[in-house]
């Protein structure tokens, strides 16, 4: 077997502790640049800021926007078109002389869906938060000026994908035939401790009949235990005409950068609960087109005999099963 690069394989941390900041960049070094830890993208107002240039390529980004109870910030949008997703409580977004007010959810692993808002190209736009909360601020380079909208969670689909441990619950509030947007594709998944994601493994990083050419950005948060914070893995591994190879231990707050190869699986480590955000963007057409490695998509045919993970949570009203 080739050797493989391991980020994450310093010296063992305490269940009931982070990482300390020693560990958190030797994690980040060994990871190479694909890997960010929590903390290392804090700018200015952004509590984690990763623009197209920051990564590298030329089209995703993600922000994310942490307010205090009663705190507002303005911002422009430039070339990039926006949403503003509650991670855990409310807001209201005010842009193009509109108001809207986002109900927001408790938190990303509670099970609830939440509202959210768009906000287009070329904008002036500004977030406030009664109660204060997390927010987070995917996005795309687009060309295209779309209307500055809001989204009801009632309007917002979900569906379980896999079954068995590899069971997850998928929350398609911004891809295609779902949302409309100029390139900006967005999801979350929730993943039971023990259960595998993003799997079998997968790519997006050519354009081509059956598949598209797609920059991803994955966010985690990770469920805690009676001990302290949980962990969980992401594997990231490339082809012949593309090498990448990263296997990263990933905590509440980091994220992971795909810019080409197979990745997958998004592993959640028995006892903590996975959530993480997907932004995709790409110079084609908007499609969400992946392509199976070969040798592990014949998991898929698995899936028929076996039940989804009760732990999951239920499909709701405005909600359905695919």
């Amino acid at each position: 077997m080739e050797p493989r690069s391991v980020a994450g394989m310093t010296a063992p941390t305490p269940a009931s502790s982070a990482p300390s900041p020693a560990q958190a960049q030797a994690h980040a070094e060994a990871g190479g640049k694909w890997y960010r830890p929590a903390g290392s993208l804090e700018k200015g107002m952004w509590s984690l800021e990763v623009t197209p240039a920051d990564a590298g390529w030329s089209w995703s980004s993600l922000r994310i926007l942490e307010l205090a109870a009663g705190e507002s910030q303005s911002f422009e949008t430039g070339d990039e078109e926006l949403l503003v997703l509650p991670l855990s409580g409310g807001c209201s977004v005010q842009s193009e002389g509109q108001s809207f007010d986002l109900a927001g959810r408790p938190g990303v692993l509670a099970g609830a869906v939440t509202d959210f808002a768009y906000i287009p190209v070329h904008s002036e736009a500004s977030v406030t938060s009664s109660a204060g909360g997390r927010f987070a601020l995917p996005g795309a380079r687009a060309g295209k000026r779309l209307p500055f909208r809001y989204q009801p969670a009632s309007k917002v689909p979900v569906e379980y994908r896999g079954a068995g441990v590899c069971s997850r619950r998928v929350t398609n509030f911004c891809t295609p035939g779902e949302f409309e947007a100029d390139r900006l594709i967005a999801c979350e998944v929730i993943t039971p401790g023990g259960n595998w994601s993003s799997y079998p493994p997968h790519k997006h990083d050519e354009e081509r009949p059956g598949e598209a050419q797609l920059e991803e950005i994955y966010y985690y948060e990770v469920g805690d235990g009676p001990g302290g914070p949980g962990m969980a893995y992401q594997r990231i591994y490339g082809h012949a005409r593309r090498p990448i190879d990263l296997l990263a231990e990933v905590r509440s707050g980091d994220l992971v950068l795909i810019p080409y190869g197979w990745h997958g699986p998004s592993m959640a480590v028995p006892g903590y609960d996975l959530y993480y955000l997907n932004v995709m963007a790409g110079p084609g057409a908007r499609e969400w087109l992946i392509c199976d490695d070969p040798a592990h998509a014949w998991v898929r045919g698995t899936w028929a005999s076996q039940e989804i993970d009760p732990r999951l949570p239920a499909l709701g009203r405005g909600e359905r099963e695919r």
